[in-house]
């Protein structure tokens, strides 16, 4: 009898015991699903591209730069319902931001232009970088997504301050100095020999 009792008892507590960390489990998995739904929550309120040219100097280029037409039309179409769908799209878009070093319109290949698609590549794939870490940091990617903005907006202006300044009409005598000016810096640099006049002459 005892036996049974003991038996009886043990089944008890160890029905008890599952039972408790069944419900530790469900409180824990509730626990993680809000918290991801308000990951969720944060980056679809935050997940706002500037995908219009700012000016007419980049609209006017998207005509023929098309790695900036498809960069920009890329960032117009915003995920739907999962993170996985966000994780897809900023990989997408950190591939078409890559792009935005090929064929450069010839107006805008120098380094002002070239630094800052430098600067808005490596901020496009630290969003992709953020929003793919398990535990997602939601601010840092909310975060990340303004600086974007900031630096697509940067690039923008610049190519409008080159092409505004490329509309200044050259003054009579300018490009004949600044064509000597250049011929200039290509003479190179030869020594002058100094001849004293104490030094014997082969005759």
């Amino acid at each position: 009898m005892k036996y049974k009792l003991s038996y009886f008892l043990f089944l008890i507590i160890l029905l008890s015991s599952c039972k408790n960390d069944d419900q530790k489990r469900i409180a824990e998995n509730e626990k993680d699903a809000q918290k991801k739904e308000v990951i969720f929550t944060n980056i679809d309120k935050g997940w706002v591209f500037y995908d219009t040219p700012i000016n007419n100097t980049s609209e006017a280029s998207m005509a023929t730069w098309n790695e900036l037409r498809f960069f920009l039309a890329e960032l117009a179409i915003k995920p739907k319902k999962t993170i996985g769908a966000f994780q897809q799209k900023s990989t997408a878009i950190s591939k078409k931001a890559m792009a935005l070093n090929e064929n450069i319109p010839s107006q805008f290949n120098n380094p002002q232009i070239k630094s800052r698609i430098a600067t808005l590549i490596t901020k496009v794939r630290l969003l992709d970088l953020y929003i793919h870490i398990d535990n997602i940091p939601d601010k840092k990617v909310v975060r990340m997504i303004t600086e974007i903005n900031n630096e697509l907006s940067s690039l923008q202006r610049q190519m409008d301050k080159i092409s505004e300044k490329s509309k200044i009409p050259v003054e009579a005598g300018e490009s004949e100095l600044m064509k000597m000016m250049d011929a200039s810096r290509a003479i190179p640099n030869t020594p002058t020999t100094v001849i004293d006049s104490n030094t014997p002459q082969i005759e």
